[in-house]
């Protein structure tokens, strides 16, 4: 199956009657109405070409944007993720608990068989 061709887009008329007046500004005398002609149409494709340009530009800057702002939203979300490493203990610190939990039951052991 044959694809339909695509349809030449219309030229502004904004960009059309621009591409007229820049033609008519740098009108030589002599030059005949076909040549200007050919003059504003050659400017009216350099226009459509710069503007084609100016979106691909303007879509490139906002697709880098969201790259950042989604880059950025994840390195939040990771930044706030305890469980990927475990917690560091104070090994020097724990003992302290313990020994007195032992000594405490020692104490009422003997307290216990004392009396």
């Amino acid at each position: 199956m044959k694809q339909p061709k695509r349809t030449k887009t219309r030229p502004s008329p904004e960009t059309v009657e621009e591409a007229e007046r820049v033609a008519k500004a740098t009108q030589k005398p002599g030059q005949t109405k076909e040549q200007t002609r050919l003059i504003a149409q050659g400017v009216q494709k350099g226009i459509d070409e710069y503007k084609k340009q100016q979106k691909a530009r303007a879509r490139a800057a906002d697709k880098a944007k969201k790259q950042r702002q989604r880059a950025e939203s994840t390195e939040l979300d990771t930044e706030y993720d305890f469980d990927d490493e475990p917690l560091a203990t104070n090994t020097r610190g724990t003992w302290l608990p313990w020994a007195l939990l032992v000594l405490s039951w020692i104490g009422f052991a003997v307290f216990y068989w004392k009396t």
